[in-house]
């Protein structure tokens, strides 16, 4: 049977890792595809680096480009990186050259993903990208085949390992953001400049991805809310304990009555609860679907190993002619959603505000709170000398978010009140 022949543009610890598997792994490769598996050629920067990996048998380009045009290679696998650049144009390039694609980039996916899905149905051509959410988590093909008999009404998770480690490692030890991140960067679970993961850009991108595959929308990066990690303090962590919470980045895409609510934001949940007690680099996705329930998937969501798995497993699908639409759905199918701002959702809320120790203070805030209609359900309040900051923290009933803004507001007012009060919001999951 004819070899279905691939390429691998970027040779990084991913790119490697599947190049050798591809070499080591042929045979079983080739059973489950049904067909004989080949890497024709590659495409780095670097040749002479030590990859753990000889490919003295295989073809190298030094543009990326290159492998777009070969006539030997039924398909190329794009572990480049980027939503823009070499990535974007070579998987344009393979798409409209007739050859099925591999990526592993969220990125490009969360930005072009439309496009993209258009193309490869215009071209003929299938796209795999179950390594760019969660890692060795076989979660795309779970939301889009495995759950298609269900109307999904939530879909959240731990997308992204590096603020989990970062926040369990806080949790542990009581040591700060800053020192765990550094700490994070030197076992390279952080890159250098960590602001895609710890700004929560890189879970946004999963999350946009996995909003369009379980509601049948077109991708919609841009209507994320996203913050990041960077304000949660020791101080939050150490009182989310007390009030028997963990705090969490979490990724959450539901349907509501005004549409489509997608945020990624520090969240407190019960340790208790399965999502509490993700750790580490682990990620884990839970999908709540109308026939099966709720499920939850859960393992590395990161890695050279993890990643190429997802990486081969789209390969294998792709060899073997077992094809999907990109979404789940063909393009035009695919509605263009309504948005459900942040400012739409109603829940709880943990606030803490450091505030001056002297009489009259308390009830200072909780007029603030009664005024805009704000009941608070517990309060813990840590008393020290005269005139010193003390933290205040109070936890509310379900309140809609305007309320809680507008709460700030007027907050952030109050002569007592010394630093930006500390929002993070509760989830009962």
């Amino acid at each position: 049977m004819q070899p279905f022949r691939v390429a691998i543009a970027g040779l990084g610890t991913v790119g490697a890792e599947t190049a050798r598997i591809l070499m080591t792994e042929a045979e079983l490769l080739g059973a489950r595809a049904g067909r004989p598996v080949e890497l024709k050629a590659v495409s780095a920067r670097d040749r002479s680096r030590d990859r753990g990996v000889d490919l003295s048998g295989v073809e190298w380009e030094d543009d990326a480009a290159a492998l777009a045009a070969r006539d030997d290679v039924d398909c190329v696998l794009e572990l480049i990186g980027g939503s823009e650049g070499v990535a974007y144009d070579l998987v344009l390039g393979a798409i409209r050259s007739g050859k099925s694609v591999v990526t592993a980039n969220k990125a490009l996916i969360a930005h072009h993903g439309a496009e993209i899905a258009e193309l490869c149905e215009s071209h003929d051509v299938g796209l795999g990208y179950e390594a760019a959410v969660a890692g060795g988590i076989p979660i795309i093909k779970s939301v889009r085949e495995g759950f298609s008999g269900n109307r999904i009404g939530r879909i959240y998770g731990i997308l992204n390992g590096t603020c989990n480690y970062i926040m369990t490692v806080m949790r542990e030890t009581g040591r700060p953001f800053e020192d765990v991140l550094a700490d994070a960067q030197k076992l390279g679970y952080a890159e250098a400049d960590p602001s895609f993961d710890v700004d929560g850009i890189d879970a946004a991108h999963k999350l946009a991805i996995l909003s369009a595959l379980a509601f049948g929308h077109h991708v919609d990066f841009k209507n994320v809310h996203v913050e990041g990690i960077r304000h949660v303090s020791p101080l939050d962590i150490s009182f989310a304990e007390e009030l028997g919470y963990r705090i969490k980045l979490l990724g959450i895409a539901e349907e509501t009555g005004d549409g489509v609510q997608q945020r990624v934001h520090p969240c407190m949940v019960k340790a208790e609860t399965p999502i509490g007690q993700v750790e580490g680099v682990f990620n884990a996705v839970v999908a709540e679907g109308s026939a099966v329930g709720t499920t939850l998937s859960y393992g590395r969501g990161a890695g050279a190993g993890p990643t190429a798995s997802a990486v081969l497993a789209d390969v294998i699908d792709l060899a073997a002619c077992r094809r999907v639409p990109v979404f789940g759905l063909p393009s035009s199918k695919l509605s263009p959603g309504r948005t459900a701002p942040v400012t739409a959702l109603s829940g709880c809320y943990y606030l803490r505000l450091m505030v001056i120790d002297r009489p009259g203070v308390l009830a200072d805030v909780t007029a603030v709170f009664r005024d805009h209609g704000v009941s608070v359900e517990a309060m813990i309040q840590r008393a020290r000398n005269p005139d010193e900051a003390v933290p205040l923290v109070l936890t509310t009933h379900e309140t809609p978010e305007t309320a809680i803004r507008t709460s700030l507001e007027e907050l952030v007012k109050l002569d007592a009140v010394l630093e930006e009060p500390r929002l993070i919001r509760i989830e009962e999951f």
